[in-house]
């Protein structure tokens, strides 16, 4: 799990994104926001901080999700993490 949280951290810095990041926190805030759904496309919103919003653009599927397009909105900025490339 490691990799992955640290594959989200840099796909993340890669996009700008100015403020520190944990994959681990991104990839549970993930698993919260999913628990429950059925299976298709969202667009899931989460207040990250204050004054930071995470838009997650997700596909669930039966065991699995694909994290499509992460949006982060701060003060500095729109940021976008294509996690699809």
């Amino acid at each position: 799990m490691e990799e992955l949280f640290k594959a989200i951290e840099e796909k993340i810095k890669a996009s700008g994104y100015p403020r520190k990041i944990d994959g681990a926190t991104v990839y549970d805030d993930i698993c919260d926001q999913i628990d429950g759904k059925e299976n298709g496309t969202y667009v899931l919103m989460s207040k990250i901080e204050d004054d930071v919003l995470f838009e997650y653009n997700i596909t669930i599927m039966d065991e699995e999700f694909n994290l499509g397009l992460l949006t982060m909105r701060t003060p500095e900025g729109e940021f976008k993490a294509n996690f699809d490339e």
